[in-house]
């Protein structure tokens, strides 16, 4: 299921140009854990953070503690991670990370 915030990331990223990702990408063969988004060439999964003003899971010692290990398992596993926050969702931001995804393409 779509968030806000992951509908308006997809928003901008088709608006800027953005290469096909993957949504609710799996990256790990034994956890459950999933990607908000994915791309596979350049090995980048991103991440929308929500709930951070309003007490959500990821913001819980328990939800953080877990997010660091996601991230620290997709990181040593090859991926690049990037953390999106709302404000940082914007044409500019989105922009650069396109270029930056563009770049690491195999």
């Amino acid at each position: 299921m779509s968030s806000v915030l992951e509908n308006r990331f997809l928003h901008l990223w088709k608006h800027k140009g953005g290469v096909p990702l993957e949504r609710e990408y799996r990256f790990h063969p034994k956890r459950r854990w999933k990607a908000d988004f994915a791309h596979l060439g350049s090995h980048t999964l991103i991440e929308i953070e929500g709930g951070v003003w309003c007490r959500g899971r990821h913001t819980s010692p328990k939800g953080f503690m877990a997010d660091a290990e996601k991230y620290l398992t997709a990181t040593l596993s090859g991926w690049t991670v990037i953390r999106l926050t709302s404000p940082q969702l914007t044409p500019e931001i989105i922009e650069q990370v396109i270029e930056y995804v563009r770049s690491r393409e195999t």
